[in-house]
């Protein structure tokens, strides 16, 4: 545990892993920056208002509201569903490309005018640190909708999802095809939330710590039940050769498993084009609860 200040009529507690907790009143502000922030009842929670919400139980839970969103001009997926999921719910967004935040302007003060304004804000950067200073001096909840570091939503969404699809994922064993980036640090921190097994697969030197690395598929993925992948850099593409995922890899995994690629994932590389036709994979499902997930995130921060 961090530091607890009063700060005029705020306050607020500063946790080791910049998890902040703002309580004015009777009201909790949450931000979602890492997963390993929460615990599993506290997603047990968001995945209970995900459940409500596709009944359209929280329809104006915005009404009146503005959330201020910074995305570079690549993001599809993200973006999507978090404009169209503040619009279901009635609210507002007010639109930045990422680079706004790279100014000359300490983040301290951006965030101090914006404070006058934003009911929520949503920021998609490289750099885990800006959204850290960005909450650290917010009076609104910051939610993290990709870093370098990790990808919060992108990975609680697809948890959602394996807990629709699976009797208990809690007790599927997971492989991670990848290299040492964003998307196998989001499974990580998944796995350290969930409890559940988590391996990687990769080139020699890739290695998430804390994992047990294997460095080729075929011997990866016996006994697995959940294989999930990232895109890799052209340069990584010759030595990650040996962890490609084919329909004739899936086919040594266990009786029942599932392939997960993280878009956008690309044919030939860290995937085949016949695995990506084949029954093992999900990907198109999984994505489906990204809108309800996120809104249920956004419902659970301003609760």
């Amino acid at each position: 545990m961090g530091k607890v200040e009063n700060l005029k009529s705020r306050i607020w507690v500063e946790l080791d892993t910049f998890d902040y907790v703002y309580r004015i009143g009777e009201y909790i502000m949450h931000h979602l920056l890492r997963l390993t922030d929460y615990s599993k009842k506290e997603f047990n929670e968001i995945y209970s208002i995900a459940d409500k919400i596709a009944s359209k139980q929280y329809k104006d839970f915005l009404r009146g509201k503005t959330v201020v969103m910074f995305f570079p001009n690549n993001s599809i997926r993200t973006r999507v569903t978090f404009e169209k999921g503040i619009h279901l719910l009635g609210g507002q967004t007010i639109l930045f490309p990422t680079e706004t935040l790279d100014k000359k302007e300490e983040l301290r003060d951006v965030i101090g005018y914006l404070n006058n304004w934003a009911d929520l804000i949503i920021i998609r950067h490289k750099d885990i640190t800006v959204l850290e200073t960005i909450a650290r001096y917010s009076n609104v909840p910051v939610i993290n909708a990709m870093t370098d570091e990790n990808h919060p939503c992108e990975v609680l969404s697809d948890v959602y999802a394996l807990s629709k699809m699976r009797e208990d994922f809690t007790k599927d064993k997971f492989l991670f095809c990848g290299e040492n980036g964003n998307i196998g640090k989001a499974w990580k921190e998944a796995s350290d939330v969930w409890g559940f097994e988590l391996d990687q697969c990769c080139a020699k030197g890739y290695e998430i710590k804390g994992l047990n690395a294997y460095y080729n598929i075929e011997d990866a993925i016996v006994g697995k039940d959940i294989i999930c992948t990232d895109s890799l850099p052209a340069e990584c593409l010759k030595i990650f050769s040996k962890c490609q995922v084919t329909k004739t890899a899936m086919d040594k995994a266990n009786k029942g498993a599932i392939l997960n690629p993280c878009p956008p994932f690309y044919r030939g590389e860290e995937v085949s084009a016949d695995v990506i036709d084949s029954e093992y994979f999900v990907g198109y499902d999984f994505k489906k609860y990204l809108l309800e997930v996120q809104q249920a995130i956004i419902v659970y921060c301003l609760s």
